[in-house]
């Protein structure tokens, strides 16, 4: 006779029962995205993780915002190398960038290939955060630092000349909240606002100051009797006399 199994203890830990935005979360997680990781065979092989290798092309190129098989597969072999420590390709960090694209969701081939930078410059500062992290020497600690630097910003440049790309250079301003005062009015709608004119400005009007009377006014100034005898000696007859008596 076999001996029978003994049943095990039950511990009277009840079952965790997840809220409903916890299940929401997780029904979302376990849905996972509908394209296809990229499955790593012989450390150089790649091919879509898909039961049909056709369909897992189709959708890896519908994610990579493109339609040429050529494009689909160079984009992904130069991330592979990219992201790849020694002679085999690290599948784990392949489909991670493979994630950051897709969740960026590129429209045109231009918009993956900056995506794709972005993917890649994110993982070479996490490199370079990481040997920040584990300097030993104040050389290679400053080395570091500058190179994690450079990434940073070049990161950050990626990032603005994809948003200019793709809303083609436009800037556009949402106005959540407006405040109109007793009176004044609000306008609904695009406004177009002409440059300023240059208006010529008109004087200003001066109120003439009031003279306080009680104040004496000061007397004419006479100009001297010498100034006055010549003017007359000079004037003969209506004209210049030109000789004078001494």
């Amino acid at each position: 006779m076999r001996p029978q199994k003994k049943p095990k203890p039950d511990t009277g830990k009840a079952k965790y029962e997840p809220t409903a935005p916890e299940k929401a979360a997780l029904d979302r997680y376990r849905a996972g995205p509908t394209v296809p990781r990229i499955k790593v065979t012989d450390g150089k092989n790649l091919k879509p993780d898909h039961p049909d290798e056709l369909v897992g092309s189709a959708l890896l190129a519908e994610a990579l915002g493109t339609g040429s098989a050529d494009f689909m597969h160079g984009l992904i072999s130069q991330l592979a190398n990219a992201g790849s420590r020694g002679p085999q390709i690290d599948e784990r960090a392949l489909n991670f960038m493979l994630s950051v694209i897709q969740g960026i969701k590129p429209r045109d081939q231009l918009e993956a290939m900056l995506a794709a930078q972005m993917a890649t410059i994110h993982m070479a500062c996490m490199q370079v955060a990481r040997e920040l992290a584990h300097a030993k020497t104040i050389a290679h600690q400053d080395s570091a630092e500058r190179a994690l630097n450079k990434l940073a910003r070049t990161f950050a440049m990626l990032l603005d000349a994809f948003k200019r790309y793709r809303t083609g250079g436009e800037q556009k301003v949402t106005v959540q909240h407006v405040s109109v005062s007793e009176g004044g009015q609000a306008i609904v709608g695009n406004v177009t606002q002409e440059a300023s004119r240059t208006v010529p400005q008109k004087p200003v009007a001066t109120t003439p100051a009031l003279s306080d009377t009680r104040q004496q006014a000061m007397p004419p100034v006479e100009p001297p009797s010498q100034v006055l005898a010549l003017h007359t000696r000079k004037k003969v007859g209506g004209r210049d006399g030109g000789q004078s008596s001494a």
